[in-house]
């Protein structure tokens, strides 16, 4: 018996050994998988083949592994649209890549500014007289937007085209909140600062309607110029107003009816669209699939190609996504993160400051720490520039204010100076179960806000007080950055949006110009001579979890995404929409203090972007919609 134990003891030791060698194992093939980088020696000589399975961003989000794998899921893609941009123009110079392919059959859109720099981009490969071909199964706005300016376009022969246009309805969840009888407690500075009417009105009120559909009108009128001028073919009034009869006319078949409309040149199947490359740009005699053809991926071009470095360094600061107090980030602005960034070792001797901005706001103190670490720089006798990307807006411009020259571009919308709370109480909802509440008052701010038992007018007053305050702060920080007075901003101020070309013509905006521009004036007032210096994007790190994430889900850029038909996109941009409205409401009434935060930016501009920090309610429904 005694015998039998001890090799019992044996064999478990040995067991857990094993257990531990295969441990040692995988977590040091994981480590070699997420350090892995693609070799420059992989580039070859054919196309550069970009497979856009997601969405295009100003700065790509952390992948959470854990999440994913729990979850078994990957979240949407997402593609810095400077890495694209600079890509798409290294292939234009280089003699190994004889041609540009894109896939759109994934593509989740992005900005109007993102897609107007990479369609620039796709326009000088063309100049180097080089083909750009663009294959999908639907297109939508932004991928016609990207589509327009190739030298040719697929469709898949049970897709379609259509243009919808910017623009739709929010849910107002006024009666909603009647109903269960909770009382929204609002307070806001600005007549057009409507982020909190869905919480307080059935509908949208004039001065709301007024400014959105300027913005939109101006930002529609811009992108149609874009595609008329790349495509002038296009007849966009047939893809949109009168598409139903286009399609009627085609006899049913969206793809004949796409070609009808200009915006596509040929209907084929994947396989008959690489055949088309392949006769191009080459074939790939190792891969037997059909359609193969010669080509390097984003992600090995990407490497092959780094950005430049040396000399003095230019820094540049993202402020990408909502702004929230605290370290979130990247893909969310981080008061905390950024600052941090900015006070770093790494900003001590920088010639110069970027910040680049696309943002629709968040929190006014995590705005506040963001700018205050910019003006300490500033007060350095280091420039700095601000250059907004597609949204620059309420705590956008914020940040913004400390720029000593702004840049932004005809389609930017920024502005929204103006600043909101919300405060939910639930006396009345309670009272129709028997709660009351009592007690005793010292003075009358004692136990105030209470959401339970309601509020009196003296806190009522205060919390106003408060946010008066913040917005005179703000019009006073505007007018110092903008050589005015407050008086002046406030007559263009009042939370209002404007688009790029408008917030020139008031004086928001110095001038139009790129990422590229900003940094040219600043390394011109830094007295640097072009390759005297370079930019540093502070805090930019590769996501080294996501490419083998992606590869374990099959998303990885060598790997081709389903090919849904319309009823698909369609289907995932209302879900992304849903997801996006529950995500505000719980943002509104998740006590985060007094918000800067633009309601009228258009969702396109962030898409495929997750809500920062989601609540609870928006966290299940994203379960169950996956």
């Amino acid at each position: 018996m005694i015998f039998a134990r001890k090799v019992w003891k044996l064999l478990v030791a040995i067991k857990d050994g094993l257990v531990l060698l295969l441990m040692l194992l995988f977590f040091g093939a994981l480590y070699a998988g997420l350090s892995s980088r693609p070799s420059p020696a992989q580039v070859r000589e054919g196309a550069l083949l970009l497979r856009l399975k997601g969405a295009v961003v100003e700065e790509p989000e952390q992948v959470d592994p854990l999440s994913a794998l729990a979850s078994r899921s990957m979240p949407v893609t997402q593609y810095r649209a400077r890495d694209l941009v600079r890509a798409i123009r290294a292939a234009a110079s280089d003699a190994r890549i004889k041609g540009v392919a894109i896939d759109l059959t994934g593509f989740r859109g992005g900005g109007f500014v993102h897609l107007s720099e990479i369609g620039e981009a796709l326009d000088q490969v063309r100049a180097a007289k080089k083909p750009v071909l663009v294959y999908g199964t639907v297109y939508d706005d932004d991928s016609v937007l990207l589509a327009a300016h190739a030298s040719e376009v697929w469709i898949h022969p049970l897709g379609s085209a259509f243009v919808q246009g910017p623009g739709g309805q929010t849910p107002y969840l006024k009666g909603l909140i009647d109903r269960f009888k909770v009382n929204v407690h609002v307070y806001r500075v600005g007549t057009y600062k409507d982020y909190v009417e869905p919480f307080e009105r059935t509908e949208m009120s004039g001065p709301a309607r007024e400014a959105r559909s300027a913005v939109l009108q101006a930002i529609y009128g811009q992108w149609q110029d874009n595609v008329r001028k790349a495509r002038p073919a296009a007849k966009l009034e047939l893809a949109s107003a009168q598409l139903a009869q286009t399609i009627k006319a085609a006899g049913g078949d969206g793809a004949k009816a796409a070609v009808a409309t200009g915006l596509v040149d040929r209907i084929g199947d994947r396989a008959a669209f690489g055949d088309r490359v392949a006769a191009l740009v080459g074939k790939d005699d190792s891969d037997k699939t059909p359609g193969a053809f010669a080509h390097t991926s984003l992600r090995t071009w990407i490497a092959a190609n780094p950005a430049p470095s040396g000399g003095k360094r230019i820094g540049v600061v993202t402020v990408a996504g909502e702004i929230v107090d605290g370290d979130a980030g990247p893909g969310t602005a981080g008061g905390d993160r950024i600052a941090e960034l900015l006070e770093s070792s790494q900003a001590a001797d920088l010639a110069g400051l970027v910040i680049r901005v696309d943002s629709p706001g968040g929190s006014v103190m995590a705005s506040e720490r963001i700018r205050g670490a910019i003006e300490r720089i500033k007060a350095k006798g280091v420039p700095v520039a601000v250059s907004m990307a597609n949204l620059a807006a309420s705590g956008g411009y914020w940040v913004s204010t400390p720029g000593t020259r702004i840049f932004a571009e005809p389609g930017t919308i920024t502005g929204s100076i103006g600043i909101f709370a919300v405060i939910p109480s639930f006396e009345r909802t309670l009272a129709d179960y028997g709660v009351k509440s009592d007690g005793v008052r010292t003075t009358p701010l004692s136990g105030q806000p209470d959401v339970f038992g309601g509020f009196t007018p003296e806190v009522e007053a205060v919390l106003q007080a408060n946010i008066e305050g913040g917005y005179q702060r703000f019009l006073g920080l505007v007018a110092k950055s903008r050589g005015k007075t407050p008086q002046q901003i406030d007559a263009v101020a009042q939370g209002r949006i404007w688009d790029g070309g408008t917030a020139r013509q008031i004086g928001l905006v110095d001038q139009f110009g790129s990422l590229d521009d900003a940094l040219n004036w600043v390394a011109g007032q830094a007295k640097l001579g072009q390759g005297a210096w370079s930019p540093l994007y502070l805090g930019q790190s590769d996501n080294r979890y996501a490419s083998l994430l992606q590869k374990l889900f099959g998303r990885d850029d060598e790997s081709e995404a389903p090919e849904g038909d319309a009823f698909a996109q369609l289907a995932a941009r209302q879900q992304d929409r849903l997801l996006g409205t529950l995500a505000s409401a719980e943002r509104v009434i998740g006590g985060q203090g007094a918000q800067a935060y633009c309601l009228g930016c258009p969702p396109s501009a962030a898409a495929g972007r997750t809500a920062a920090q989601p609540g609870p309610l928006t966290r299940w429904l994203a379960g169950l919609l996956r």
